[in-house]
């Protein structure tokens, strides 16, 4: 695998944190989801803990099933806000986060792990309140002690998971429903769709709520 280790470029902090204010409503991946047109979902990965929704930049690490390697060093790469997308492409044998990794990115300000792979330490992890996607679970750690590594050989690349692309700087929103993804150049109008959606969906609740039939909300909604 060739080595290349890119400078992630993010984007603007203020649609970022436009996307963060829409994790105060619910299932905030399915809404950029469906602001996406379907596009952009990544299922199959479960959180530590059902309740955690996060958004952010995506600090991406590509790992070779066959030369798997320690991700802790990419930590020195990340800022305060970050997600460190992992890609494994599926190889549960051996687990890519732990504990320690969950420990010194709390400490750092990250703002959660997406390992499409396995992971361990799941009891500490779970009490540091850390935000840890995964696809399972496993006792193994990372084979550091055979070569003489410091770093995954390939960090800020595009990554494939669930047959989703993701590329470095991209924003994330993830939640027990899945993993939305969002280009980072496509930001400020994902997020506008995203808020026009919430608008229209407290609407249509406050319809339900108001005894509105079937029927009529196909004839006022279209498509619910």
């Amino acid at each position: 695998m060739e080595t290349v280790r890119n400078e992630l470029h993010r984007p603007p902090e203020e649609i970022v944190e436009g996307f963060r204010a829409v994790l105060a409503e619910y299932s905030p991946s399915c809404l950029v989801t469906d602001a996406r047109r379907r596009v952009g979902a990544i299922g199959g990965l479960l959180p530590v803990k059902h309740h955690h929704k996060i958004a952010g930049p995506a600090l991406t690490v590509n790992l070779s099933i066959d030369d798997l390697v320690d991700c802790m060093p990419v930590l020195a790469r990340a800022q305060a806000g970050d997600v460190v997308v992992v890609a494994c492409h599926g190889t549960t044998r051996t687990a890519m986060w732990g504990g320690l990794m969950s420990t010194l990115s709390r400490q750092i300000g990250l703002a959660a792990g997406i390992v499409d792979g396995a992971i361990r330490d799941v009891d500490e992890i779970r009490d540091l309140d850390f935000p840890v996607w995964y696809r399972s679970t496993v006792p193994r750690p990372s084979p550091t002690a055979v070569h003489d590594r410091t770093e995954p050989v390939q960090v800020n690349v595009p990554v494939v998971i669930d047959g989703q692309v993701v590329h470095p700087g991209d924003i994330v929103v993830a939640d027990e429903n899945g993993i939305a993804v969002v280009p980072r150049d496509e930001g400020e109008a994902v997020l506008e769709r995203t808020r026009m959606n919430i608008s229209r969906e407290r609407v249509i609740r406050d319809k339900i709520a108001s005894g509105l039939s079937v029927p009529e909300l196909i004839a006022e909604f279209g498509h619910l």
